[in-house]
């Protein structure tokens, strides 16, 4: 935990003291993407994850299932989701906020995209609103921490070649946060607009000195010999076939969300000999790829052998041997917004990003 003070807490906190810059009650702190950016690494965005994981799974952090709003009439969902991490004992720090993310597929016609998010943090000491940031750069950010976490404890020491389906903006946070953990070679991108695909293939092609990153004919030649898969996808329907997979191989699912969606297919589940989740009561509530192959009686509950939060604390191994297929299927959770968000806000502050605005 390199990014915190021998206090526990951030060491931007060392740079300011409470009430010079912002007064709880008097004024809220509003952040761009752009202030959003500057404010975070990736590196500190996977610290504060794995400690808001550990804080869930001692039962100590507070997260509600979201709460969905259906907008029928554009075919859109909006999540709310609270959630409070007290003091933890990897930080000292503790956050307070809630996170909505609208979903709007018809966005794209009027020039905008189709997931917009905002995250509005309070003061833990009073309750007192303290910043509204844009969110849909932290979520990607988050996620990519978040799988990241996952990786480094599941997928083996040595994994270099990745399979990755989706190429939308969480697909290029995973590639980001995966280069923080293991020392990737290769990266084979699939997605259904093969346009898309070969696009995100130039753009990461110089991130890092011999990665070799390829847009992937099928889903086969993409997962053949592939260490880490990760599926980054809203599909109702499997991305890839379990025969496909190397033993070893570690997956992460981090895009499918609902009950009826199934980018993991029952195959894989099945086939896979160790399964996390980043919340047991979210992921039972909401992640179709648990959820289907649980009622029909091909997995039971406890084929889920624990949760990120288990991994972080030492509980649970991620793998106990080389050949094991691991399998970490996430359905995101407030916890990892609102310690994520925290750092970015303190940041911020510290370096005076942002702009007040009185209340």
């Amino acid at each position: 935990m390199g990014h915190f003070n021998e206090k526990g807490a951030p060491r931007v906190l060392d740079a300011w003291k409470p009430g010079e810059i912002w007064k709880p009650g008097e004024s809220v702190l509003v952040l761009s993407s752009k202030d959003v950016r500057e404010s975070i690494s990736m590196r500190e965005a996977i610290d504060a994850a794995a400690a808001a994981y550990a804080s869930v799974s001692d039962g100590r952090a507070q997260v509600p299932l979201r709460t969905p709003v259906q907008v029928p009439a554009r075919d859109g969902v909006s999540l709310f989701m609270p959630g409070f991490v007290p003091d933890s004992h990897m930080t000292g720090m503790r956050a307070l906020g809630m996170k909505t993310v609208s979903v709007f597929p018809h966005n794209p016609s009027n020039g905008l995209p189709v997931i917009l998010a905002s995250i509005l943090m309070l003061d833990p000491e009073t309750g007192a609103p303290a910043c509204l940031m844009e969110g849909t750069y932290l979520t990607a950010l988050r996620t990519g921490a978040a799988a990241a976490v996952a990786a480094d404890h599941m997928a083996r020491k040595d994994a270099a070649v990745v399979a990755l389906f989706g190429a939308g903006v969480q697909a290029r946070m995973q590639v980001m946060g995966l280069l923080e953990v293991r020392n990737l070679q290769e990266i084979r991108i699939v997605d259904i607009i093969t346009d898309r695909a070969r696009a995100m293939a130039d753009e990461l092609a110089d991130i890092k000195h011999g990665l070799r990153v390829v847009a992937a004919g099928n889903a086969r030649d993409a997962v053949l010999g592939a260490d880490i898969v990760v599926t980054a996808t809203t599909s109702k329907t499997p991305v890839f076939e379990a025969a496909h997979l190397r033993p070893g191989a570690h997956i992460n699912g981090i895009g499918s969300f609902k009950p009826d969606m199934q980018e993991i297919g029952e195959d894989t589940v099945v086939r896979a000999d160790r399964i996390v989740v980043d919340s047991r009561e979210a992921a039972l509530h909401e992640a179709g790829d648990m959820i289907i192959p649980l009622n029909k009686g091909l997995i039971g509950k406890l084929s889920i052998a624990g949760e990120i939060g288990d991994l972080v604390l030492g509980r649970v191994p991620g793998r106990t041997s080389d050949d094991e297929i691991t399998l970490c299927k996430m359905v995101g959770i407030s916890a990892l917004d609102v310690a994520v968000g925290a750092v970015a806000f303190l940041r911020a502050l510290a370096e005076g990003r942002g702009t007040l605005v009185g209340l």
